[in-house]
């Protein structure tokens, strides 16, 4: 099992608050049955005009940051619909970390289960994050998901909160399903037990 212990990378800043996931992911792009192709989707009217070319000023259509694996979002990030494709669609795209004032709660439940880690930091401490990015937009962050720490590119460190079941989840690359199975051999045992007591219960 590959472990995920910390993600370092070159951050892209997109302080959009109320940045919902009609947004994150426009409709035309929920058409397919599986989840390919779907970072081309990501952001696609912030990112395309009408026409279907970059919009210039545009810091996700910078070349310089096409290898940001940290997104420095606004609060409330990951408002409006359940769609799980905005989850998809942003690791397909090559984040792999999500740091905002807040994030929607469903939101923040698919994230999880798909190993996007999001990272909740006061708002004065991410905007100090972007100003650092203005300083330097090349340095990189270092998220220790062990410690619960964010290292910034000018030495100074924020804490975040994680539930202990999420880090799991997140350090050890498993789903809701996947943290389950972990104590499948409980499980079992309990159902032997239960079944020698209650006989007359079928086990499934």
């Amino acid at each position: 099992m590959s472990m995920l212990f910390d993600i370092r990378g070159a951050a892209l800043p997109l302080p959009i608050e109320n940045l919902d996931t009609d947004q994150i992911m426009p409709k035309q792009f929920l058409r397919i049955i599986d989840k390919a192709g779907l970072a081309q989707g990501l952001l696609y009217d912030l990112r395309f005009d009408s026409s279907g070319q970059p919009i210039a000023g545009c810091v996700m259509n910078d070349a310089r940051y096409r290898r940001a694996s940290i997104l420095i979002g606004g609060s409330n990030f990951g408002c409006g619909s359940s769609r799980e494709h905005a989850v998809w669609g942003l690791r397909q795209y090559g984040f792999s970390a999500v740091i905002a004032p807040s994030f929607a709660e469903i939101f923040y439940s698919n994230a999880m289960n798909n190993r996007l880690l999001l990272v909740q930091l006061a708002r004065a401490e991410v905007e100090e994050l972007i100003l650092d990015w203005h300083r330097d937009p090349s340095a990189e962050l270092r998220i220790d998901i062990e410690r619960q720490r964010v290292e910034s590119a000018s030495g100074r460190e924020y804490e975040f909160p994680l539930g202990e079941r999420h880090k799991r989840m997140v350090i050890d690359g498993l789903d809701t399903i996947g943290m389950t199975l972990v104590d499948l051999a409980d499980i079992q045992a309990f159902e032997q037990v239960h079944h020698a007591r209650h006989p007359w219960a079928t086990l499934g």
